[in-house]
């Protein structure tokens, strides 16, 4: 069966919306706390709820087999329209903090049924040139993080509801969109047999050295990567006020479309493992000049906030073709589930530490740690850089 054109634009544009859930809490957090009153930790709180919550939908998902069971766009188009209502209805809260907290962690459990189930549709259909479909995939999950910043960015006070209302609305409605988009516009593809979770992968992912090297250097880029977009709109809040710093935040992310795209078209010549490391250690480099940065002239610090995004995300499109080219073909799903749900795990621990640890000490003195990710990353990538592409 040909793949008809529609069907990347669909997926992409529905995995765009979709995700643009993703961070929608934290981008108008800030306007939430000032109203209720909340500790400046609340940012980890809702971020690390978010996270949690994608783990166990993960591996509900994996478990149960339900992408497999059941039609895969008609999983994404459900778990898009049952997450879009429960991000909405945030918009209702007054105070209620734990019941945000709540809402996010169950938006974060349907999102398991939206970004790895529309990257399932787009391997059913793109099984012949998928690392370069994976990385446009990533760069719409990327811009769809960054969409809520944009939202409340452009938000006045002309807006019907007040502003972080407005933006949680038009986000669900967003996403909702994408979710039927999917369904109808995305053919059923014939789908092979389901296979199980095989808690053998956890072995193999250990002493397969190949598989180890990619899915060590993951988590590495895990440390850093969410803890960096939870921080970006307070490194913006040094230099900018207002929507000024929700502006820089989305293009800071957005940014990372560019490193997900260029960097899948240029591991064809240079190979998945190189442009990897490349990225990590830019992005490295960005957490180690932090302490001269975050003083620099204005152009320079927007400039290097860019760069950052723009490296932060790119490696992330190459590390799940590694990990996928390296993994026996035989438990091949169950690492990749494993391996984001230990991935997204360790993003837990980073944004406590790293939200927590900015309220009490200068940025300036923080940011560097996050380097040890990138660090630990480009140690475990050594034995696939000394192999020919």
């Amino acid at each position: 069966m040909n793949t008809p054109r529609r069907v990347l634009p669909v997926i992409v544009a529905s995995q765009f919306a979709g995700t643009s859930l993703w961070f929608a809490g934290n981008a108008v957090l800030p306007d939430i706390q000032a109203r209720w009153a909340l500790p400046a930790t609340a940012v980890a709180t809702v971020t690390s709820a978010v996270q949690l919550g994608f783990v166990l939908g993960t591996l509900t998902f994996a478990m149960l087999m339900l992408a497999d069971r059941l039609r895969p766009t008609r999983v994404f188009m459900v778990c898009s329209l049952l997450a879009a209502a429960c991000n909405a209805a945030i918009a209702l809260l007054d105070g209620q903090f734990t019941v945000l907290v709540v809402l996010r962690f169950v938006v974060g459990f349907l999102l398991a049924g939206i970004y790895p189930v529309g990257m399932k549709i787009a391997a059913s259909w793109y099984r012949e040139g998928l690392g370069a479909a994976l990385g446009v995939l990533v760069g719409a999950l990327v811009l769809g993080t960054a969409l809520p910043h944009g939202l409340r960015a452009l938000a006045g006070s002309g807006s019907v509801l007040p502003s972080w209302q407005a933006v949680l609305v038009a986000v669900s409605i967003l996403a909702a969109i994408g979710g039927i988009a999917t369904a109808l516009f995305v053919p059923e593809r014939e789908r092979g047999p389901g296979v199980p979770i095989d808690v053998r992968a956890l072995r193999t992912i250990v002493t397969q050295p190949n598989l180890r090297a990619s899915v060590f250097g993951y988590f590495g880029h895990m440390w850093e990567l969410y803890a960096l977009y939870a921080l970006v709109p307070l490194i913006a809040a040094t230099r900018f006020t207002g929507t000024d710093i929700s502006a820089l935040a989305f293009w800071a992310i957005a940014a990372g479309f560019l490193g997900c795209a260029v960097g899948g078209g240029m591991s064809r010549r240079f190979g998945s493992a190189r442009i990897a490391a490349w990225q990590l250690a830019t992005s490295g480099v960005c957490c180690l000049a932090a302490p001269w940065l975050l003083e620099a002239p204005a152009p320079l610090f927007v400039a290097w906030l860019l760069v950052w995004g723009l490296t932060v995300v790119g490696d992330s499109p190459q590390f799940s073709a590694l990990t996928a080219r390296n993994a026996p073909p035989e438990v091949v799903g169950s690492v990749l589930t494993l391996t984001n749900c230990i991935g997204f795990a360790i993003s837990v621990v980073s944004i406590e530490a790293f939200v927590r640890l900015s309220q009490a000490y200068p940025l300036a003195g923080v940011l560097p740690w996050l380097a040890v990710g990138p660090v630990l990353g480009l140690f475990a990538l050594r034995p696939l850089l000394a192999r020919p592409r």
